[in-house]
């Protein structure tokens, strides 16, 4: 069963930094595409970034995170991390880490398994 645990998240100022990680289990994480989504209060869930199993280099972002946000992952340690810079006040979501063997990587309805989440606010 896979089994995924988000940490890293809390309260920001405007412009600020945090790094999310996500520790999994219950997978062979090394096949698994690994991402990010997120939910704001009121809002659907949307996608933010994902890693490809296939390369280190085939990474995905969303427009509005992409040279702000860079995911990491770690097939060693089974993490994936999420660094967030110049952080605004709209990023502040639940942010989910997520695990899918489908090509549909930004499609929540396509992921195997994700986590229960974590909070993030920034304030402005």
């Amino acid at each position: 069963q896979v089994q995924l645990v988000e940490s890293g998240g809390g309260l920001v100022q405007a412009g600020g930094s945090l790094r999310l990680s996500c520790a999994a289990s219950g997978l062979t994480f090394s096949i698994y595409t690994m991402g990010w989504f997120r939910q704001a209060p009121g809002k659907e869930r949307e996608f933010v970034t994902a890693a490809s199993w296939r390369s280190r280099d085939n990474t995905y972002y969303s427009d509005s995170e992409k040279g702000r946000f860079t995911i990491s992952r770690d097939n060693a340690k089974n993490t994936v991390t999420l660094e967030m810079n110049s952080l605004k006040p709209e990023d502040t979501a639940v942010y989910y880490c997520a695990a899918t063997r489908s090509l549909y990587y930004s499609d929540w309805g396509r992921m195997d398994g994700w986590g229960k989440g974590t909070l993030v606010t920034v304030s402005s």
